[in-house]
């Protein structure tokens, strides 16, 4: 079984009196990119620069190949650590030509370098940019120069923090495509740092949800998209509905029929979760009711409120019936219903989270 190129273990870090990173521990395999993921001041940060070397842990050790690189004792130097950096300034050198950015952390005589140079620069897609300076490049094309500086060295490990942020939102999706494609060629395992759940979805082999210095979920991003420890985890990648409840005889009775909710005591307050992608609608008809697939369930009805055209898709809220409480569905663009409209949703079953509301808040 191969090892993983990074491992930190229980790390904790406490600041004005607040623990920043509260027993944090990860591995990321050779290859691997893992994105750490999470709103702004969770301590996602922080643990980057821990890992770095260039803040200091109170408790955990760093583990780099095997090898310990730090605890509360011992540190090697950041420099010694065969990590590469590379955070939302891309930090170039203005005075320095693109090759002698990229070649800047490299030992030896020029004629040395010049093929590990053309090598990065040719993966980035910017061998014509060699004599180039920095200021003669755009945004995309200098994150791509710090990138290709910072795996110059050939590290073991890349820490990325939010290392697309300040780059044109219509631009981004390539350059983190483009981006990917040269990390992985170079085999680096990789921890990113970033707050964009989308970005994190579509970079990431693994994620590690962080919240308030913890991890509170990690795995691959279709299984914490689709099985998330709460209704945060849930909420945290899209927008959600949440049916309120109270267990009775190990059941919860909503607009959609009883939902049953073994293991829960009666009494017990949960929440229903559920993706607004998950409804479907019908129209209500005179005469005729919904059309419910198996895996509907029990139909219900509502009032639509207004709809909204999004470009790809519309996104409807309705009145329910049942009591009053207001549900979203997305629906095709091509579909946009006045608001009073009656109809009919129903709720895929088996894309629903049920959450005692202990374990929600």
């Amino acid at each position: 079984m191969t090892d993983p190129r990074l491992e930190i273990r229980n790390i904790r870090r406490r600041f004005q009196g607040r623990e920043v990173v509260s027993d944090v521990s990860l591995k990321v395999m050779p290859g691997q990119v893992t994105c750490l993921l999470g709103p702004s001041g969770c301590g996602k940060s922080t643990t980057l620069r821990i890992i770095a070397g260039v803040d200091m842990q109170d408790a955990g050790e760093i583990y780099v190949d095997g090898q310990l690189v730090c605890d509360t004792v011992y540190r090697v130097p950041p420099e010694s650590r065969s990590i590469g950096l590379m955070f939302q300034d891309f930090a170039l050198f203005p005075h320095l030509s693109v090759s002698e950015n990229v070649g800047f952390g490299l030992k030896g005589h020029k004629s040395d370098k010049k093929p590990r140079i053309e090598e990065l620069l040719d993966k980035v897609g910017l061998l014509p940019a060699y004599d180039k300076y920095p200021h003669e490049l755009s945004g995309g094309e200098q994150q791509r120069i710090a990138l290709a500086r910072a795996l110059a060295p050939r590290p073991s490990i890349m820490l990325m923090d939010e290392p697309f942020s300040g780059l044109d939102e219509r631009l981004k999706d390539d350059i983190r495509d483009s981006t990917l494609d040269v990390l992985k060629a170079e085999n680096t395992a990789v921890l990113l740092v970033t707050h964009e759940p989308h970005e994190a979805m579509r970079m990431a082999d693994e994620i590690a949800l962080m919240r308030d210095g913890r991890i509170v979920q990690q795995g691959a991003p279709y299984n914490i998209y689709n099985a998330p420890t709460d209704r945060k985890a849930a909420a945290f990648f899209s927008d959600i509905n949440v049916i309120h409840g109270t267990v009775q005889k190990l059941a919860v009775t909503t607009a959609f029929g009883e939902f049953f909710v073994p293991g829960q005591p009666d009494g017990t307050d949960v929440e229903i979760v559920i993706r607004p992608q998950h409804l479907r609608i019908d129209f209500d008809r005179a005469g005729r009711g919904p059309n419910p697939t198996p895996q509907d369930g029990t139909p219900a009805r509502g009032v639509v409120q207004r709809a909204r055209f999004m470009g790809r898709e519309s996104l409807v809220e309705f009145r329910m019936d049942f009591d009053g409480s207001v549900l979203k569905a997305t629906v095709p663009s091509v579909f946009l219903p006045k608001p009073g409209t009656p109809m009919w949703l129903m709720m895929r079953r088996d894309r629903c989270f049920v959450f005692p509301v202990s374990d929600a808040l």
